[in-house]
């Protein structure tokens, strides 16, 4: 997710090649998708170490991502909480930037946590229909602000994450895998397209994307992760699986401030000191185009409602997705009064408790060297 970037703002025909490779199969499952409602988390406070928490919320767990400065940060979050974030693997996709950038950048964030264990595959390298947009000029050309990248020493994992998305799925029991996707949607359109039964194996889809109350980010209507793709936003909004929505109405509202980016610089490890250089500089652009006390963190209140739902509430409502070409291009549109009388197949964050945010991601950084 990022902040603004200086990018076309229309989608484009698609090249021949890719054309005749990927996007026949894209259309064959498309007319199957149906929606479906989530229940809504109920709006209260809980202390984020609690036993009783940690108990209750359990996922087994992938991760969609296109790191992205936000993204890293989210990652090392998630990757913190083994007890509670059963991670299965990274799936990465072209977003920020770059797929070459967002699979090394996550390939660091798994080096910089400890995490070996982890496998991460590489994903869709462009948008399905649309022109591909990045946003260097918020993440940096390499895409994360802040400090410095290297190649890591982990490779990636042989195989693509859309064949792995299909595999993992099908063999999974049923409803017990959830999917948090902090970037484009692009992978699980194509997995969905491909095999729709997938969906059967899906607990959960947490997706940090959207606007509605707060106006876009990318355009006056429009959120980043979705203007990106709307065209797999559409699908997937339409998959049948249970989503939760995390968009700029939340986040703009989970802000740092310098003494919540002190405490990360002073836990002592090295993890809680990159957080908060990624932090100084990635949350400048925010703070200086919108006029705020802080900047949001996006993608990490992702991984916070995976590990403490209780600090977040939203609502029941219809969500869909404008992939017309024009002004509205990728804006999320949210019946949030039901005027339309439609089915709910959003859970949508509306607001949530921003201090509890920043005490768990701090809590849960101090775990990592």
């Amino acid at each position: 997710m990022h902040s603004r970037a200086a990018a076309a703002a229309t989608p484009s025909s698609l090249p021949s090649r890719l054309a005749a490779t990927i996007f026949p199969v894209l259309l064959l499952g498309l007319a199957a998708l149906l929606t479906t409602s989530l229940i809504a988390p109920k709006a209260h406070a809980a202390d984020a170490s609690t036993a009783a928490t940690a108990a209750a919320t359990t996922h087994t767990l992938i991760i969609d991502t296109d790191p992205g400065a936000d993204d890293v940060i989210a990652l090392l979050f998630a990757m913190a909480s083994p007890e509670q974030l059963k991670i299965q693997a990274l799936t990465t996709v072209a977003g920020n930037v770059p797929l070459a950038k967002t699979s090394r950048n996550a390939r660091l964030a798994r080096e910089w946590a400890k995490r070996p264990d982890i496998a991460i595959y590489a994903g869709a390298p462009r948008p399905l229909l649309r022109t591909p947009i990045y946003a260097a000029d918020i993440h940096g050309s390499e895409g994360i602000t802040g400090v410095k990248v290297h190649e890591p020493s982990q490779a990636l994992a042989e195989g693509n994450a859309v064949d792995y998305l299909i595999r993992t799925l099908r063999a999974a029991p049923e409803k017990s895998v959830t999917l948090a996707m902090l970037g484009p949607e692009t992978n699980l359109a194509l997995a969905l397209t491909q095999a729709p039964d997938i969906t059967r194996g899906l607990r959960e889809l947490v997706l940090m994307g959207g606007a509605h109350f707060n106006g876009g980010n990318i355009t006056p209507t429009a959120e980043f992760n979705v203007f990106a793709d709307p065209h797999a936003a559409e699908i997937v909004l339409k998959s049948g699986v249970p989503i939760t929505m995390l968009p700029l109405d939340l986040t703009h509202k989970v802000l740092t401030s310098p003494e919540r980016i002190a405490r990360l610089r002073g836990l002592g490890n090295q993890a809680g000191k990159t957080v908060a250089d990624i932090l100084d500089a990635y949350v400048q652009h925010d703070m200086q185009y919108y006029g705020l006390p802080g900047g949001p963190v996006h993608d990490a209140t992702v991984v916070a409602y995976l590990l403490q739902p209780s600090l977040f509430r939203g609502r029941k409502v219809n969500v869909e997705v404008d992939s017309r070409e024009g002004l509205g291009f990728g804006q999320t549109v949210v019946d949030w009064y039901g005027g339309l009388k439609k089915p709910a197949n959003v859970n949508w964050i509306a607001d949530g408790d921003a201090q509890g945010f920043f005490d768990l991601l701090t809590q849960r950084i101090s775990r990592l060297p």
